[in-house]
This record gives structure tokens, sequence and C-alpha cells, in this order.
């Protein structure tokens, strides 16, 4: 008897965005923090990420959030305002709304939040999320935002 193992594809981030707004959101990255190409792929990749996870459960209620580290690629994306619009209306067909809570919360969020990403498909970069794991979440708990 073979068992045979069945390779699950890994979702890219990259398969969400024209590459020419993908290359903008890296070159803004860059621009206005101190980080090289690399750096900037790594956050903005699990920026999307973790926005299409939002997307795709929005309404279930999970508390998602990311760390600081992240949302500062996701809010670099919310400020380029066309094509973060064109972007959430070609995967959720609406506007995702953004609702950052005034104080960070501490309840493991983002180490959860990191789970759920990765059980929707999307590899997730580890260091980047542990980093913030044991931290906070800007997001507004029991929202329906990120």
């Amino acid at each position: 008897m073979t068992i045979v193992e069945t390779a699950t594809a890994i979702r890219d981030p990259r398969d969400f965005l024209d590459p020419e707004v993908w290359d903008r959101q890296i070159r803004l990255l860059i621009r206005d923090h101190p980080w090289d190409t690399k750096m900037a792929e790594r956050c903005f990749g699990q920026a999307v990420a973790y926005l299409i996870t939002a997307m795709e459960k929005y309404s279930q209620h999970l508390g998602l959030g990311c760390g600081p580290l992240i949302d500062i690629a996701v809010h670099g994306f919310i400020l380029d305002t066309v094509n973060y619009r064109e972007f959430c209306h070609r995967h959720f067909g609406a506007f995702l709304e953004h609702t950052p809570e005034i104080e960070f919360k501490y309840d493991g969020s983002v180490m959860k939040t990191a789970h759920v990403i990765d059980n929707n498909g999307f590899g997730v970069d580890w260091p980047l999320w542990e980093r913030d794991g044991a931290k906070c979440t800007p997001c507004y708990p029991g929202s329906d935002c990120h």
C-alpha cells in the first residue's frame, strides 16, 4: 500500500495585488521607515496576508489584530487610499474599515491572529509576529474591522 501525500500550496500575498501596486508599497515603506527592501517585503507580505484573512473571516468575530510592526505596513497601505480602496473592493466587495484602539491590548490576540493566517493558507513569517506576540495589538476589541 502506498501513502500519497498531497502538498498544500501556500497562498502568496503578491497574488492579491498588481505588481505595480506591490512595488509602490515597498518603495513607500522604504521611504518612510529605516527598512531595506527585504524587510519591507516581509512586513508588507504579512500585512496583505492579514488583510485578506480579515476579509475572508469577516463577521466571525475572531478579534484579529496584528502587532505594531506589521501594523506599520497595514497603515502604509491604508494611506495609499486609491490602491487600498481598490484592493478592498476587489477582494471584499466593500471598504474594509480600520478602527484602531486607543489602548493596546495584551491578550494574546497577535499570536492567535498569526495562527488564523497560517490556517488560512498563508505562510507566516513567525519572527515578525513573535516580536510583538506577547506585547499587544492596537485593534479595537470585538470589532469586525482590522
